[in-house]
Formats: C-alpha cells, sequence, structure tokens
C-alpha cells in the first residue's frame, strides 16, 4: 500500500494569478475605495458622515484618474495586456472607456452630494423610511442617507471591470455587480416615493430577467466552445465541426442581456419608468455611465469573439436598431414628461449608438467610442437642469411647467436648449459630430440603407426637442408656474461640466477622436 501511495503522481501546485497591478490599479482604487466607504458608513459618527463620504468618493476618482492618465501616457502596451489570468483585457478601447466613466462618475457624484437644490438632498433622510410617507419640514431638511456613495463606487467600479472583461463569466459577474447597487438607488428617492420604489422594482425584475438570458446564453456557448474566454468563443467559430445552433442561440440570448442594459429597443421596457422614478441624480449616473459600460460590453463581445460570424448576425441587428430608433423616436412624441422624454431620447440613441457597434472596423468602433463620450456629458448636463426646475411637490418634470421658462430664467433656458440641440445633433455640437463620424463609419462600410433609416428618424426625434425649446420661449409663464431654484455648488459644477464638455468636442473633437482610435481590442 506503501508503495502504490509513493508511485502517484503529486498532486499538480495552484497556480496563482499573475496581475498587472499598474494596469488594473484604477478599478482596484474605485473598488479599495467602495470597501473603505462601507467602513465609513459603519464607524463614523451620522455628522461626519456626508462630509467624509463625499470626500473620500472624488478623492478616490481623482486619483483613479490620474492613475489612468499616466498608464496611458507612460507603459501602456500598443496592442493592450491581459491580466487576471487573462480575464481582464487593458487595451486601448478599454482605457478610453475608463477614462470616460471617471469623469461622468465625477459630475455624478457632483450632483448626488448637492444639498442645496433639494434641501437634505434628493434621497431619503431616513433608513426604511415607508412608502407614501409624507415628511414634515425639519424631516425634509435632515441631511440624506450616505449609503449611496458607496454604492455609487461599487456600481462605478462593476462598469469598469464590464467594459474590460476578457471572459463571460466576468463580464456576468461584472454585470451584476453593476446593477445591484442601481437597483438600490433607484429607490431612494427623498419625494414621489411610491414613483421611486415602483421604478426600483421594475428595474430590479426585469434586470433579473436580462441576467438570466445573458447566462444561459454564456452556458450555450460554453457547451459550443468549451470556454467562457472571447478568444477561444472567436477560435471555435472561425473553425469549429460543431453545430452552429449553439452559437447562435447563445450569442442570441447573450446579446439580449446586454441590450437590455444599453436601453436598445425592444429591450428598453425598464427605462422610461425608471427614469421618471429615480431621483434625477441617480437617473443621470444611469444614463450616461451605464450606456457608456453596456456598448462598451457590447462592442468587445461582438468584436473579439463573434467578428468571424459578422455575416450571420449583422441583418439581426440591423432590425434591432431601426426597431430602437423607431421606438425611440415615435414614442418621445408622446411623452408629456421631460424625465420620460430624455428616456426615449436615450433609446433612440442606443439605436444609433448600435450602427457604430455593427460597422464591425476600426472608424466604427473610435465613432462609437466619441459618441458614447459625448451623449454621455450632454445627458448628465441635461439631467442637472431638469433637477433645478421645480414647485411645491418637488421636481416639476410635466411639460407645461416648462412653458416660458425662458421669462424666468433665460440662462437656464439657454443651457437647456443648447443640450437639446446637441441631442438632436445640430452643428457645433457634439451630438452632431458623433453622429457625422457614426453614420460615415457605417457609410463606409457599406451600409448606406441603414444610415438613410437612421437621418430620418434623427429628424423626426429632433421634433421634440424642438416643442421643448417653442415651449420653453414662445409661451407664456403659468402665474402660480414652477421656479427655478439656484444650484448648489454640486449641480452648477455638473451643468458646467457637461456643457463644456459639449460645446468644446463640438468645436474641437480631433482630440478625442483620436483617442478613441488610437487602437483595437487585444484578441
Amino acid at each position: 500500500m506503501l508503495d502504490i501511495l509513493l508511485t502517484q503522481a503529486p498532486e499538480p501546485a495552484i497556480v496563482t494569478p499573475s496581475v498587472d497591478y499598474p494596469a488594473v490599479l484604477p478599478m482596484l482604487i474605485i473598488f479599495g475605495a467602495a470597501c473603505v466607504s462601507v467602513l465609513v458608513e459603519a464607524f463614523a459618527s451620522k455628522r461626519s458622515r456626508f462630509g467624509l463620504q463625499v470626500g473620500l468618493s472624488l478623492l478616490a476618482i481623482v486619483v483613479a484618474g490620474v492613475s489612468l492618465i499616466l498608464y496611458a501616457t507612460g507603459d501602456a502596451p500598443a496592442g493592450g495586456v491581459k491580466t487576471f489570468s487573462g480575464a481582464i483585457s487593458i487595451d486601448k478601447p478599454a482605457l478610453f472607456l475608463w477614462g470616460t466613466l471617471l469623469a461622468l462618475a465625477v459630475g455624478a457624484v457632483l450632483l448626488i452630494s448637492d444639498r442645496v437644490v433639494e434641501p437634505g438632498g434628493a434621497l431619503v433622510a431616513q433608513a426604511g423610511i415607508r412608502p407614501g410617507t409624507v415628511q414634515d419640514r425639519a424631516q425634509t431638511a435632515t441631511v440624506m442617507q450616505t449609503e449611496v456613495f458607496p454604492l455609487t463606487l461599487f456600481a462605478l467600479g462593476g462598469m469598469m471591470a464590464f467594459c474590460a472583461s476578457n471572459d463571460l463569466l466576468t463580464m456576468f459577474i461584472a454585470l451584476e455587480v453593476l446593477s445591484l447597487p442601481l437597483y438600490l438607488m433607484c429607490g431612494l428617492a427623498r419625494r414621489r416615493r411610491l414613483l421611486s420604489q415602483e421604478s426600483a422594482v421594475k428595474y430590479f425584475l426585469l434586470g433579473a430577467f436580462s441576467s438570466a438570458f445573458f447566462l444561459y446564453g454564456l452556458a450555450l456557448l460554453y457547451g459550443y466552445a468549451n470556454s467562457v474566454k472571447l478568444a477561444d468563443i472567436a477560435a471555435a467559430a472561425a473553425g469549429s465541426d460543431r453545430s452552429d445552433t449553439l452559437l447562435f442561440a447563445g450569442l442570441g440570448l447573450l446579446v439580449v442581456g446586454l441590450l437590455f442594459k444599453g436601453s436598445v429597443g425592444p429591450f428598453h421596457t425598464w427605462t422610461p419608468d425608471v427614469y421618471q422614478g429615480a431621483p434625477t441624480p441617480v437617473t443621470a449616473f444611469m444614463a450616461a455611465c451605464t450606456k457608456v459600460a453596456a456598448f462598451g460590453g457590447i462592442l468587445r463581445v461582438l468584436s473579439v469573439a463573434f467578428g468571424s460570424t459578422s455575416w450571420e448576425w449583422r441583418g439581426v441587428l440591423w432590425g434591432v436598431a431601426i426597431i430602437s430608433m423607431v421606438i425611440g423616436a415615435v414614442l418621445g412624441l408622446t411623452q408629456t414628461d421631460v424625465k420620460r422624454m430624455i428616456a426615449y431620447s436615450s433609446i433612440a440613441h442606443a439605436g444609433f449608438l448600435l450602427i457604430g457597434a455593427i460597422a464591425m472596423t476600426r472608424d466604427g468602433l473610435s465613432s462609437t467610442l466619441f459618441y458614447l463620450l459625448a451623449y454621455g456629458f450632454t445627458t448628465l448636463a441635461a439631467f442637472g437642469v431638469i433637477s433645478l426646475v421645480r414647485d411645491s411637490s418637488g421636481e416639476a418634470t410635466h411639460l407645461s411647467a416648462w412653458a416660458g421658462l425662458a421669462k424666468r430664467s433665460p440662462l437656464l433656458a439657454g443651457v437647456f436648449t443648447f443640450l437639446l440641440l446637441a441631442l438632436a445633433g445640430i452643428p457645433l455640437t457634439s451630438g452632431f459630430v458623433g453622429k457625422f463620424v457614426v453614420f460615415s463609419a457605417a457609410l463606409s462600410d457599406g451600409m448606406a440603407p441603414l444610415v438613410v433609416v437612421a437621418l430620418v428618424f434623427s429628424a423626426v426625434a429632433a421634433f421634440f426637442y424642438l416643442r421643448v425649446i417653442v415651449l420653453m420661449y414662445f409661451s407664456e409663464p403659468a402665474a402660480d408656474g414652477p421656479s427655478v431654484s439656484v444650484p448648489g455648488f454640486g449641480t452648477g459644477t455638473a451643468i458646467f461640466l457637461g456643457t463644456a464638455v459639449t460645446l468644446i468636442l463640438g468645436l474641437v473633437p480631433a482630440f478625442a477622436l483620436g483617442w478613441a482610435g488610437a487602437g483595437g481590442f487585444a484578441s
């Protein structure tokens, strides 16, 4: 017996994954700060908690941004680097997406932390407050619950991991890490509690369905390629004798989960209700950052894993892009709530973004990345403006409340007009440059019919932007209409940042376009 035991081969040693710490340092900083933020929430006094959380969140984002810049301008390999046993790929598109997310997160945290526009902040003042509770004046002035800051950091870290994931299992975990905090944050509105919690429940239930689609697609692709790594799936798709049924069924289910997160029609049903019901700073964070992360993941999956099979799935995504543009543009015309209107606008923009993702060329990749950057800052500033128009019940988001706004506050009306024109794609704004480069890339790749459809629905969507502008400038304000709040430092800075970037990218987009086109995904 002893001889048998001695002759048995020794167990192989466990190989620890190699980690390129300089490459992943920005993501590690965000996750580390999120963990520290949880400890601050647990041990700091209630009075000091708010300042500590805001300071920690902004410091973490700035330090992560500095480390990203140092890495991108220094030791970053031209072809990218894979780390964590190949689970994370840090390449030029990942660095661009990370920079975009961190820049947008600064504005989002500033919006969330503002306590001037809404006394005490836009989020609940007491944990576990019952739906429908009417808060008195003393409660309204109470500082908001500060657990929103670690939730924001965890969601941001999940977004960074999601768009850099090089295998589907890591991508699924990152998807849950970014989604679960958002489900909670949507239900934290200080006012209109029932609407807020309803939006959180809808987002959670529909998000669970989309995660199930993603996971089932992952399982089918694993059965096809015997691996969850994107490169292995691409190799199997390029030269495998297995049935393609598993491949395309898995791709279809996987893409449903990705399109849901990107608010692409017809997988958009959560978007209008959640945008309307969530606290407006949280809506701004979702609308800007989640779109960037979702399309970053879509671009990586389609380019790295399924590039060789594009002829099989390209026609389907043509149809999805057209459906998304039709839903966003046509249903946006019927909306009477400003937040829901911007929600349908985001669905139309998701269709435009999908055109760039379908192009599968270097120009298609760079133009889509630029579009995400431009759209994110414009949307962030737009929701900041929306939070300033208020009546006795809180934000006045019904379109009738915006009648004659230019006479009450010419500056605010002018800023919102500029942002709406950017969303419509009018020249001298980042929105025009974004659409121009995406449509140019699509034309170069032989998608002229799709571009014609996109131009038609861009014109249709422009109508509901112009309707708001006409309402603000050519209608008389009601005597008992809403007032325009003076923005606090956080809201004012976020609006200024978003508006300035929208203008700069519209006038001098070359730097951002060059950075977006610096390289492709590491395969």
